[in-house]
């Protein structure tokens, strides 16, 4: 059938207004190149066109399922110092490019170097931008974004036995967005979050200003620490408060099958593991119909046994579990395994041979033995993923929930991390994502309400995505579906500092904090 005028006269017209929207954008970017070549070497800026455009984007991501099918950066920034990231704000801002900051590259959804919808923007990466400057005399470092939580955790043990830095097990992790989410790992119950533990921060903000602690703000300063700090601008380095850690320590990992009591042992442990001394962690890896009892202990295996059989007998752990070791050495064994060596921890490529989902839970009151019981029918399922727990308790707990934007405190018993992995071989995961989907629907009675609680870390789009307003900017009203989640009673504040230092929403993904003004 032909088609009529008024059809030929609209298909002309949302042709022509294709072509000067992608004109418009082909100009943008252009003229953003423009800007940035002025301020930043050539061989730091990296087109789509760019033969190593590909190696250097896909280095960062942790992901495979985001190697294909999602919306990429029509630059990468790779800058070598403050002045390269304050260039690339300013440019952006002019030329209206969005940045996405990576660090590691290990956000649970891929923002640091994605869009979920089309959108033009850069990826300003500051894998160049990774120094650790350790003063062990006053027991501080300043670590750039950039590094990863093993090149810290190297410098920190090359610069003393008996200091040490409480964030998370994998050594892959980028310092950037461990920190700005909160970061916890196997020290939480002795020294808190990563974020408990900064002092000072240096900031590039949406007007390409360089801030430390005093000049952006108490507000901002305390929104960078476990708010999503990539909300605010990009921070390029943190000056972080070291640990005591006696020159021993003792690891163990004690298997429990369902055969052997497993169901007992984890009911058992949600009461001991929040309540033991706080040099003692034991967390929970639960896979198929096995429990695995991970721990650190700040002490000798002496020391750590009669608190094991007083506290936890039901457990079973004896002297032949004991591995003592130094602090910067168990780095590596509880992460990568009993062979691996600390300088192993340097080492910023990992495996991408599966793709993975995952989502998380807080729990504050104990979970039945019978639903336990249920809990290890599921994950005895076809397709099935695994749970991690975390306990809390010792000094995460006794910090005030409204102290840092982190709001999961006092009351928390532990955490849980839900994951799922699936190979190219085995398709696109869609069982596997309907398995976590699936369990988290169970798991709604037995977890934190109103809200329920989730880790900003363990960042999960299938919470809430922003929605952007008429004005240009995300809606407040909308971010708190996911946004009271991860902060709870924080999430108002963080809104309002977002509005003090990038009122504009500049610095925007579909999970960044909206901007509130005061009084509105």
């Amino acid at each position: 059938m032909a088609m009529s005028s008024r059809g030929l006269a609209l298909a002309a017209f949302v042709f022509l207004c294709s072509v000067a929207s992608m004109s418009s954008s082909m100009a943008a970017t252009d003229s953003f190149l423009q800007c940035l070549s002025a301020s930043i070497p050539s061989q730091l800026l990296y087109t789509q066109s760019s033969p190593s455009y590909t190696s250097v984007l896909d280095a960062g991501i942790r992901n495979p399922k985001f190697l294909t099918n999602t919306t990429r950066p029509v630059w990468i920034i790779t800058p070598t110092n403050a002045s390269h990231v304050q260039a690339a704000v300013l440019c952006g801002r002019r030329n209206g490019v969005r940045l996405r900051i990576r660090s590691g590259g290990h956000d649970y959804e891929g923002l640091s170097y994605r869009s979920e919808r089309p959108e033009t923007f850069a990826v300003l990466d500051l894998v160049n931008i990774r120094a650790v400057r350790v003063d062990a005399a006053s027991a501080t470092a300043w670590v750039d974004s950039g590094a990863t939580l093993g090149e810290m955790y190297y410098a920190i043990g090359k610069a003393g036995g008996r200091i040490a830095f409480p964030a998370g097990l994998c050594p892959t992790v980028g310092v950037g967005g461990h920190f700005s989410g909160g970061g916890f790992g196997m020290l939480l119950r002795k020294y808190g979050l990563a974020a408990d533990n900064v002092v000072d921060a240096v900031l590039v903000d949406a007007k390409g200003r360089l801030l430390d602690k005093n000049s952006m703000g108490s507000d901002v300063f305390w929104a960078l620490r476990g708010g999503a700090g990539e909300s605010f601008g990009i921070v390029l380095s943190w000056k972080v408060k070291l640990v005591a850690v006696p020159p021993t320590v003792t690891v163990f990992n004690v298997p429990v099958t369902v055969s052997q009591g497993a169901i007992d042992v984890v009911t058992r442990w949600q009461a001991v593991a929040p309540s033991l001394p706080d040099d003692l962690f034991i967390r929970v890896l639960v896979q198929g119909q096995r429990a695995s009892f991970q721990s650190l202990y700040l002490g000798t295996c002496d020391a750590l046994l009669p608190v094991m059989r007083s506290r936890f007998p039901e457990l079973g752990m004896n002297r032949s579990d004991c591995r003592e070791m130094t602090w910067i050495q168990s780095v590596p064994y509880i992460y990568l395994g009993s062979s691996a060596t600390v300088e192993d921890i340097l080492n910023r490529t990992i495996a991408m041979d599966t793709s993975n989902k995952a989502t998380s839970d807080y729990v504050r009151q104990a979970i039945g033995r019978d639903t336990w019981s249920a809990i290890f029918g599921w994950l005895a399922r076809p397709n099935a993923g695994l749970m991690i727990l975390d306990p809390y308790g010792g000094q995460i707990g006794s910090v005030a929930e409204a102290a840092t934007p982190f709001p999961h405190r006092g009351g928390v018993l532990y955490n849980i991390q839900y994951m799922n992995f699936w190979s190219a071989a085995s398709g696109a995961g869609d069982a596997q994502r309907a398995w976590i989907r699936d369990f988290y629907a169970f798991m709604a009675p037995f977890v934190s309400k109103d809200p329920r609680e989730a880790y900003a870390n363990y960042r999960d789009l299938d919470l809430g995505e922003n929605v952007v307003g008429a004005g240009g900017v995300s809606s407040y009203d909308a971010g708190k579906v996911w946004g009271e989640k991860y902060f709870r009673g924080n999430y108002q504040r963080l809104a309002m500092a977002k509005a003090q230092i990038d009122a504009d929403d500049y610095f925007r993904n579909e999970q960044s904090i909206p901007p509130l003004v005061a009084g509105k």
